[in-house]
Parts: C-alpha cells; sequence; structure tokens
C-alpha cells in the first residue's frame, strides 16, 4: 500500500505537526507534501529524514517570511499536488490540506484540527486584531474569506473520511460543513510530563499571551484573592493587559518565558492549572493532568473531552473573573488525587493516538 501524508504548510514545530510526527511513526514507508516547506533544520527532526514535496508558492518571491499572504492561491496549489499513485492518502488539515484531489480506488482520511475560523466564525474578530475592518484592503480581505468559504465547504466533500480532534471541533465541522467525523485526540507526550504527587501551594497559568487565552481574567481574579498564589508564565502581545489587570499584586508572579525544565517542574509543583480560554482542543490542559496536577478550566471547547468534572479538575460557566473566583474556592473544598490525573491524561498519549488512527484507516478499508 503506498500512502501519502499532506499538510498545511511547514514552518514550525507545533501542535499540528506533533499529529504528523506520529502519523509518520505510524506509517514510516509514506511519503509526504505541503504546499511549502520552511522548516529550520533543527526542527526536523520529526520526519525522520524525509523530503518533502512542495507546490509552487514554494517558489514564490518573499514566501518564506510571507507565505501565509498566499492563502488565496493555496486551494489551487493543494489541488496541483498529483497523488495519483497512492492507495492512502492522510492530510492534516486546519486550512488546505484536505482539498487534496483522489480518484476511485484511493482512500483519502483527512484529520481536522479545525475549519478555517477565521473565514467563519471568527471573521470579524479576525478583521478587528488585523485592522482590516475598513478602507480597500478590508474590502479585498472580506472578498477573500468569502471565496475561502465556498472553497472550504465544497472541499470538505473530497475526504471519504472525516476526523475531527475533539468533539467541539466535530460539532464544528458539522455546523460549517454539514459533515459528520470521527473523533480521534491528538497525541500528546504525556512521558515528558512526569507524575509528582507531592504538590506546592500555589496556581498555575502557563500560556502565550494572545487575547483569546484571557489570561487577564485569571489575573484579575487572583488579584481579588491576596491569599492565594497565582504563578504566570509566557509572553506575547497581550502582557500589557496582563500585567493590568495583576495591579502590582504581591500574590501575582509574572515569570515571562522560562525554559522547558521550568516548565515541567512548575507544572508538576502547582496546586491546580488554570485555563480560561475556549480551545479547539487544549494539549496543555493534558500536560497539567499527566503531572497529577488538577485542572480549573472554561467549561466550552476541547477542555470538555480532557477534564474529568469534579474528579480531576471542574470548570467554570463564564469567561469572567468573578467566576474564576468562585471555581477556585469550589476546588479548594474538593479533594482530587494526582493518579486519577494522570490516568485521565494517559487516554491521550501518542500510542493512543497511531493505534486509534491505524484503526480508523483499517475499518474504512474494510
Amino acid at each position: 500500500m503506498k500512502v501519502a501524508i499532506v499538510h498545511e504548510w511547514l514552518d514550525t514545530y507545533a501542535g499540528s505537526e506533533r499529529v504528523v510526527e506520529q502519523l509518520v511513526a505510524e506509517w514510516p514507508e509514506a511519503d509526504l507534501f505541503a504546499v511549502c516547506d520552511f522548516l529550520p533544520e533543527a526542527e526536523r527532526h520529526f520526519l525522520r529524514g524525509k523530503s518533502v514535496t512542495t507546490t509552487f508558492i514554494q517558489r514564490l518571491p518573499f514566501a518564506r517570511k510571507h507565505f501565509r499572504k498566499f492563502l488565496g492561491l493555496m486551494p489551487l496549489a493543494i489541488e496541483q499536488l498529483d497523488l495519483s499513485g497512492y492507495d492512502l492518502v492522510l492530510s492534516s488539515s486546519h486550512a488546505v490540506a484536505k482539498g487534496v484531489l483522489t480518484g476511485p480506488g484511493q482512500l483519502h482520511v483527512s484529520y481536522v484540527h479545525s475549519p478555517m475560523r477565521y473565514a467563519w466564525d471568527l471573521q470579524h474578530q479576525y478583521l478587528r486584531e488585523a485592522g482590516l475592518e475598513r478602507g480597500i484592503m478590508g474590502a479585498y480581505t472580506r472578498w477573500l474569506l468569502n471565496r475561502m468559504r465556498m472553497w472550504d465547504r465544497s472541499s470538505a466533500m473530497n475526504p471519504d473520511l472525516v476526523v475531527a480532534n475533539s468533539a467541539y471541533i466535530a460539532e464544528r465541522i458539522r455546523k460549517v460543513w454539514r459533515r459528520e467525523s470521527l473523533v480521534v485526540h491528538p497525541p500528546v507526550d504525556v512521558d515528558r510530563f512526569a507524575l509528582k504527587a507531592e504538590k506546592e501551594d500555589f496556581y498555575l497559568v502557563a500560556s502565550r499571551m494572545v487575547p483569546y487565552k484571557r489570561i487577564e481574567l485569571i489575573a484579575a481574579a487572583f488579584a481579588r484573592m491576596p491569599d492565594r498564589r497565582l504563578v504566570v508564565v509566557g509572553d506575547g502581545p497581550n502582557a500589557p493587559r496582563v500585567r493590568d489587570a495583576a495591579a502590582g499584586a504581591a500574590n501575582i508572579d509574572l515569570r515571562g518565558r522560562v525554559s522547558n525544565e521550568e516548565l515541567v517542574r512548575l507544572t508538576q509543583s502547582a496546586r491546580a492549572a488554570i485555563f480560561a480560554a475556549e480551545e479547539d482542543f487544549g494539549i496543555a490542559t493534558v500536560e497539567a493532568q499527566a503531572c497529577g496536577t488538577p485542572v480549573i478550566a472554561f467549561g466550552k471547547g476541547g477542555a470538555r473531552d480532557i477534564v474529568m468534572d469534579g474528579q480531576t479538575g471542574l470548570f467554570f460557566a463564564e469567561q469572567t473573573a468573578e467566576a474564576i473566583v468562585e471555581a477556585v474556592g469550589r476546588f479548594e473544598a474538593l479533594s482530587m488525587a494526582p493518579a486519577a490525573c494522570r490516568a485521565n491524561a494517559e487516554r491521550f498519549s501518542q500510542a493512543a493516538f497511531r493505534a486509534a488512527m491505524r484503526r480508523v484507516v483499517e475499518e474504512a478499508r474494510a
């Protein structure tokens, strides 16, 4: 059986690339394809020395730094990849990879991280944050996103089978594509986050500081709880808002960026990890559970697939500082076993992902 793995683009080793890493591990004979490949040499280890076949976007002027600006050309580019010689096509898609063309006798299974959120329900937020609400560029971007929505929905019919990374994304797929999907949770390197039963008396938030993460809400909540300590790890464009929300509170420790080793240590030692974002899945939530650390999370999105409410963590219903304060109070009245958190995290291991994807493919072939 000849196998092809198709990814959107390769420029860094992040969440979706970890899916590709495990697909390559499960199907080491596969050939790799992408819209473009500008992955630094130091981050190519997960490709196992494989070369990547790319599209014409790879050769466009300024593509190395600005390939995302060619989004309007990517549907055309992905359709130019010739996959006619492959029996199985596995696409890893959050934009256009699912749009590759296959024919009779070929099985196309698409693992979907999300439909294009910036073209669908997050269009207005995207335009606002990019400063494109008005003007010629704003009008052009609205026109482009309209075209992308039409292509996105029509190309969603290309895969024979769609696999969603969470129940939340399965619902989004049903909403925007009118397709049913299976759920296979993404792989998490739970072995990197060892269980630690002894906890220290602090809460942890570790995240990129971007608007949708709502870290300023967590800081504002702990500014109202001077008897409870919060450690904040991370940096990003929203850092000034987080500092303002912390208001110089002595119980809030803004660490900025830390080493991977220090991040693991903090995650292992925290009394609980707190997440206020509505995530598609939430790998950091699993990593906290792998350390035996309970999770206090906003009760929408992928967190509902991960946290066992009342057993390995709990949810709050609104993205407000008041709701977080109330959730911390409820949490401290409960007892959650670190071993139960760890056992819960094992459901999302890399081995579990590979076995699930192999099973999905074999059942679809049968």
